[in-house]
């Protein structure tokens, strides 16, 4: 492992703690057989579901865990002063409408220019 690497010490640290988490609930799914607390078959199957879900098999759990995220984002981001693209993309799209308006409102109050005749030069009327 490489120590400058926190990408992949974070990885490994995750791969170490789903196995232990992993290890500690056969553990205890055990005890509580022994006791007779929980069935066998339903150990076997809150153990598999915890595993599915640890392994990302839970597409619910992935929604929450994303939206989750998008929130931790969002309030870094805004904490740091920055902005996400889709505001910069928001924004972008407003100046272009205002700078629109702009040039459509400059257009309507600016009088026709005179027209010239075929010497080019501007006609003064009879």
């Amino acid at each position: 492992m490489d120590p400058a690497n926190p990408l992949q010490q974070l990885l490994l640290r995750g791969l170490g703690t789903t196995s232990l988490v992993a290890d500690r609930l056969r553990v205890v799914t055990q005890a509580w057989v022994s006791s007779g607390r929980l069935d066998p078959s339903e150990a076997s199957r809150l153990v598999d579901e915890v595993m599915a879900s640890l392994r990302g098999e839970n597409p619910e759990l992935e929604q929450q865990t994303g939206r989750k995220m998008e929130r931790n984002i969002d309030n870094f981001l805004q904490d740091l002063g920055l902005a996400r693209q889709r505001e910069l993309d928001e924004l972008r799209g407003r100046i272009d409408r205002l700078e629109q308006t702009l040039r459509q409102q400059r257009s309507a109050s600016d009088p026709l220019p005179p027209v010239s005749d075929a010497d080019g030069l501007p006609n003064q009327g009879p």
